[in-house]
């Protein structure tokens, strides 16, 4: 399985640590495999009135080796788990970010592998850890029960069939449930995710109680789930707890029967008592088998984002040209289909269509952020395929209606994936009419986003003060002047061309002014270019009227 194989590169991602988690587990097993005969001679030592200080000191010194092991094993299975986590978390973020819009994980499914399913496949090494240093102090607390008096090792192995038989059980009980409960727990934060970006619109349209049906529809299942692990691990642990003392008054009869025989003293019955608590361990252990199970789902479902391939990564850089874009029967399935469009370098092209033309899918295919099922994307001769994407990043720009404004303060999200200065982010800004809005913030450039409400006009500006700050060869505005009055507009309009005069603009509107503006206009219909041409030619026709809204002819 994919899984397996990603828990083995995690296990042994840390090697250094992990050798020491595995000495010092190796030597907590040590001193607890030494402590029962220690106990024992010491015990037998003070019954015979022997001296039996000596005796006593070694068996201390046994319990601070054990305790000291433990702890320090303990401190190192921390270091380990969490940098197998932080470096799965790591692959997994540069993967998902590296499917860009490609990827077929919903947003709050992905998150729940970021954080629980890379926690629990991260803690993979400790949980194989104590199973193995469980295993060996159950073989070694028999071997040792065997040398003590090997009627009481058969009395002991006698326990065996049964504790297999419990492991057995609770992995074929608890495997299934485990995958489901991973699976539903990705679906309900997905649901959830969707809930908590539309609260607004939610408590808008009074739809809380339905929503909140929506997002927990899955529970009942991740609660049979749920139920399921829980009622299997019950089962194991009151049988476990029922075989341990059964296992110790047969251990304990049969070491009478060598008392009276003169064959055991009575420290070698503690000591088989001891051995049969080390050797019961790894029934106590078997819970641990849940969670490694657990684990397991977790790696798969990583493994299944890891497993999708990624975009082609182009070599080609950009060659000097004017910004023309060229698209060849691009499709793009229930978007776009088979479309043609030439767009000559420096061209203002307005792109205007009924909701659901397709016009969000065209200006998308220009930049990458959308791959078209067919055809091709040429950007000055060359295709976008065969272009580096941080390349691709900086020929084409885009500003989005609603933007996702990211960093710490408010030059952070204009200069956002570039290196630009405090001069360029304020020139930006000016051209996108927000800087005046900035300076009477608190802390101006500086000051947190966090702490700096927007209208959604000024966010609009923010975002396309991020486009122009790359100082781009094509700028795309998806809608990005929507929530603008139209003088401010027309002002912005103005500053773009003085600011990057002879630079390709690809604009998505719904505003007969805007396309009065461009010099040529793209109209979509039913994803395919119904026809190009200047809005005073395409006016002539009424299914071009008909895409604007009456205000707006």
């Amino acid at each position: 399985m994919r899984g397996d194989r990603l828990l083995a590169e995690v296990a042994g991602a840390d090697r250094t640590r992990l050798g020491l988690v595995l000495l010092t587990a190796l030597t907590a097993t040590a001193a607890g495999l030494l402590l029962p005969g220690a106990l024992a001679n010491a015990v037998d030592a003070a019954i015979s009135g022997q001296r039996s200080w000596p005796r006593v000191l070694w068996l201390l010194g046994l319990g601070a080796v054990d305790i000291t092991a433990d702890v320090l094993g303990g401190l190192l299975t921390v270091a380990v788990t969490s940098t197998a986590t932080a470096a799965l978390r790591r692959r997994l973020t540069r993967h998902l970010l590296g499917l860009g819009t490609r990827s077929r994980f919903a947003d709050g499914d992905a998150i729940s592998r970021l954080t629980g399913d890379c926690v629990s496949a991260g803690s993979v090494a400790s949980i194989l850890v104590q199973l193995g240093s469980a295993a060996c102090l159950s073989a070694g607390a028999i071997v040792l029960l065997a040398v003590l008096d090997w009627r009481l090792a058969l009395v002991f192995l006698g326990s065996v069939p049964v504790a297999l038989w419990l492991a057995r059980s609770h992995l074929r009980h608890t495997a299934d449930d485990v995958l489901t409960y991973q699976r539903v727990s990705g679906e309900i934060s997905a649901r959830l995710l969707d809930a908590v970006r539309g609260l607004r619109t939610i408590a808008a349209s009074g739809t809380a109680d339905r929503e909140t049906r929506r997002v927990l529809r899955p529970l009942p299942e991740l609660a049979r789930a749920g139920a399921g692990m829980w009622q299997t691990q019950a089962r194991m642990i009151w049988r476990a707890a029922l075989l341990l003392p059964a296992v110790e008054v047969a251990v304990l009869v049969a070491a009478g029967f060598g008392v009276l025989h003169g064959r055991l003293t009575v420290g070698d019955v503690l000591a088989a008592l001891g051995y049969v608590a080390l050797g019961m361990g790894l029934v106590g252990q078997i819970p641990l088998l849940t969670t490694l199970a657990r684990a397991r789902s977790c790696a798969e479902r990583i493994s299944e984002v890891l497993a999708t391939p990624l975009p082609h990564r182009g070599r080609a850089d950009v060659r000097p040209g004017p910004g023309s874009v060229e698209l060849r029967r691009v499709t793009v399935p229930g978007a776009l289909s088979e479309v043609d469009l030439t767009i000559p370098g420096g061209t203002f092209l307005a792109v205007v269509g009924k909701s659901g033309s397709g016009k969000s899918a065209l200006v998308g295919v220009v930049g990458g952020l959308i791959r078209p099922e067919e055809g091709r994307v040429l950007l000055d001769g060359v295709s976008t395929g065969r272009l580096r994407p941080e390349v691709l990043r900086y020929y084409v720009a885009y500003a989005f209606e609603r933007p996702a404004l990211l960093g710490g303060t408010v030059a952070d999200a204009v200069s956002y994936g570039t290196w630009a200065g405090e001069i360029a982010v304020r020139n930006a800004c000016r051209t996108a009419q927000v800087h005046d809005l900035v300076v009477r913030l608190p802390d101006g450039y500086q000051t947190p986003l966090s702490e700096t409400p927007l209208s959604g006009g000024e966010a609009q500006r923010l975002g396309l003060a991020r486009a122009l700050v790359r100082n781009p060869r094509v700028l795309v505005l998806d809608d990005a002047t929507a929530s603008l009055d139209t003088v401010t507009e027309v002002r912005v309009d103005e500053a773009i061309e003085n600011a990057l005069p002879g630079r390709t603009r690809l604009v998505v509107t719904h505003r007969a002014a805007t396309a009065a503006r461009a010099d040529l206009v793209a109209w979509l219909e039913n994803g395919r270019v119904r026809a190009v041409g200047p809005h005073e030619v395409l006016w002539q026709e009424p299914g071009y009227r008909s895409v604007f809204t009456e205000d707006d002819a």
